[in-house]
């Protein structure tokens, strides 16, 4: 996350719902820096706008959600995608994960859930409406199954590395893990940021993914 207020993007075909989500967050101290009503529009506002969080319809006029989630993951490395979206359905998640979203909520989630995961995905974490982070990591774990041609050098993790990265795949939240280790908050965050970095990732999902292939829930 860059520094100051968390900058965000909200993007949503529908002008009532986007406006409203948008004054939700700039009345809980976000700063709502562009909206986007489809998905040319969101790609061509965000370089300026240089958004930290983008919140993002799935279901808008082309490109889809999913195709400006894989946009934005390779055009800026630093944003987080929290789709918000009137779909749970299985597929609609997982290609909303696998294209680099962040967060996935459903539009039945209440204002406070909003807020709390727009901060919660720019400090890294990935939230899910519940029920929807089991299946997501069910995915992974049955990908992790499917035989693999050649696994790449592995980068060297320090230990504290290695027992930060285990309980991030078991699902633990930032705070419960420096409960855990006895840590503080943020030297939680520089343990995930410095592993992030060493594995060429991006997110806290691609990162529990990685954990679950080598079995480090297991552990």
């Amino acid at each position: 996350m860059r520094d100051g207020a968390v900058r965000v993007m909200v993007v949503d075909d529908h002008p009532m719902w986007r406006d409203a989500v948008a004054r939700d967050l700039e009345a809980a101290g976000y700063d709502v820096v562009a909206t986007a009503a489809n998905g040319t529009e969101a790609l061509n506002r965000a370089p300026a706008a240089r958004p930290d969080v983008v919140v993002l319809d799935l279901q808008i006029p082309a490109p889809t959600g999913v195709e400006v989630t894989a946009e934005l993951a390779v055009a800026d490395g630093a944003v987080r995608v929290l789709i918000l979206s009137a779909s749970g359905e299985q597929a609609d998640v997982l290609e909303a994960v696998k294209a680099g979203a962040t967060g996935y909520l459903v539009k039945s989630a209440s204002r406070e859930e909003l807020v709390a995961a727009v901060g919660r995905v720019a400090q890294g974490e990935a939230v899910f409406t519940p029920g929807l982070a089991g299946l997501v990591l069910g995915e992974y774990r049955r990908l992790s199954d499917a035989p693999r041609s050649q696994d790449p050098p592995t980068p060297e993790l320090t230990e504290r590395e290695t027992e930060v990265l285990r309980l991030v795949a078991k699902g633990l939240s930032y705070k419960q893990i420096a409960e855990r280790l006895v840590l503080s908050h943020r030297t939680v965050q520089n343990h995930v940021q410095n592993t992030l970095r060493k594995l060429q990732m991006h997110n806290r999902v691609q990162l529990a993914r990685y954990a679950i292939e080598r079995g480090l829930d297991q552990g």
